[in-house]
């Protein structure tokens, strides 16, 4: 029996309409789906409204342990950022909607003013909660400087908000070099989800981008140890599968659904 739930990230099968990608999901043998907001807003724009998603979901019984993603939220005060939170907020109102847990916040790229990114997340926070949903923090591999659980945890400790979390992902730990091991100076509760995947050989860590990601198994990142170190701390929440992959994406959805729950079990069951 696992200690973990598995949950697809919608990214994995990006080209399929929504409601595809929930039935896929659920057909596969997921719990849940991560769902994005760029597929939410194709799904309105095409003449469907947010009601059918929370229908689908609800038929199938998949949960949503995200949205994907909040941008915007972390830019001092001006209209940048006046535009920035209303994009949020509006994301979040989606997110209340399909009945996600969490939103993703991704981070600010190009030099970070932490004392300010704690505020702004705190700020953030306090607007989802009184929404419903929790925003959580992500780091990204590939970003200047917020590229590691380090620089995540920097700022949900500068925010100071009880409520704060963090988005895991091997693929940004191994891309931004900081490795897993500072899972371990995480509370289970502070971890909102687990992105799984995997990484090449080839090209160099440093030059690799989200197209890059293989599944988990064909690469080389110790995902054992990532595994163990979710068990050390007592994480038992979601595990999703995320790839951003041209050529599965060519294939059909509940397939690539399947062989990936197939990978994931096989390393954190193994």
């Amino acid at each position: 029996m696992s200690a973990f739930k598995y949950s697809l990230n919608s990214s994995t099968i990006k080209p399929a309409p929504v409601l595809e990608k929930i039935r896929a999901a659920a057909a596969a043998g997921y719990s849940a789906i991560e769902l994005w907001h760029d597929d939410l807003d194709r799904h309105v724009a095409e003449g469907g409204t947010l009601q059918d998603v929370r229908k689908a979901l609800d038929d199938t019984g998949l949960e949503v342990p995200t949205t994907v993603m909040l941008k915007g939220w972390c830019r001092p005060d001006g209209p940048e950022y006046d535009a920035g939170i209303a994009e949020c907020r509006r994301r979040l109102e989606q997110s209340v909607i399909v009945g996600a847990k969490h939103a993703v916040a991704g981070p600010p790229h190009g030099e970070v003013d932490y004392e300010l990114a704690g505020r702004r997340y705190r700020e953030l926070l306090e607007m989802g909660l009184e929404m419903g949903v929790r925003p959580a923090m992500e780091y990204l591999g590939f970003a200047q400087q917020v590229n590691s659980i380090a620089d995540a945890l920097d700022i949900m400790e500068r925010s100071g908000h009880p409520e704060a979390t963090i988005v895991l992902d091997p693929f940004h730990d191994f891309r931004g070099g900081a490795g897993h091991e500072d899972i371990a100076r995480l509370r289970p509760e502070q971890i909102a989800v687990c992105h799984f995947d995997d990484a090449p050989a080839d090209p160099p860590a440093s030059e690799q981008r989200d197209p890059d990601r293989v599944l988990p198994g064909d690469g080389v990142i110790d995902l054992p140890r990532f595994v163990a170190l979710l068990r050390q701390v007592g994480y038992s929440g979601w595990v999703s599968l995320e790839l951003f992959r041209e050529d599965l994406w060519q294939r059909d959805p509940e397939e690539v659904a399947r062989l990936g729950l197939e990978r994931m079990r096989a390393i954190c069951e193994g």
